[in-house]
């Protein structure tokens, strides 16, 4: 009896508190799509990787080519020609894939220009999000975009019209 008593206390205890909790959700995806200057950051990241892109497949067009004239020419060639030829293709390959690591590496050019874009958009979304929870009460709140473990949520909770109405972005 005595176990039993403590374990419905033990229950009675978190259900209070997990009741004086309140949260929320927002649709990420949702917000960006309603947001024009996400749209346009994007549509502007996309063109430059595109030139980027061509670039690099430019400059390993062009090693390709070196090293398909040096294979048909390898027979009339001295062993010092070939040589160079080699180390001349090597560099070219090596020139494409520095190239390609500056534009799309980790910290790379892409990366840079990613984060000059999209960051003040995130920003502005983050102080959206905390003046809706800071006026509504709410402890938590959860991104549904990216989320795959809520598998059903009431649509009273989804704040992301707040959200957007913050931002200026409001119906």
């Amino acid at each position: 009896m005595k176990k039993f008593s403590i374990l419905l206390i033990a229950m009675l205890a978190g259900w209070g508190i997990a009741s004086a909790q309140k949260f929320a959700l927002v649709d990420m995806e949702y917000v960006l799509k309603n947001i024009p200057a996400y749209e346009m950051a994007n549509e502007q990241l996309n063109q430059v990787s595109q030139r980027w892109q061509r670039e690099v497949d430019d400059l390993k067009k062009e090693a390709d080519t070196m090293y398909k004239n040096f294979q048909s020419d390898m027979v009339f060639l001295t062993d010092e020609q070939k040589k160079k030829k080699e180390a001349e293709i090597t560099a070219k390959e090596k020139e494409a894939t520095q190239l390609q690591y500056k534009y799309f590496g980790p910290q790379g050019e892409l990366f840079k220009k990613r984060q000059s874009l999209i960051k003040p958009i995130q920003d502005d979304i983050y102080n959206a999000v905390k003046k809706v929870s800071e006026e509504r009460g709410y402890q938590v709140i959860f991104d549904r975009a990216s989320s795959q473990s809520i598998i059903f949520a009431s649509p009273r909770i989804d704040v992301s019209n707040e959200v957007l109405n913050k931002m200026g972005y409001g119906n």
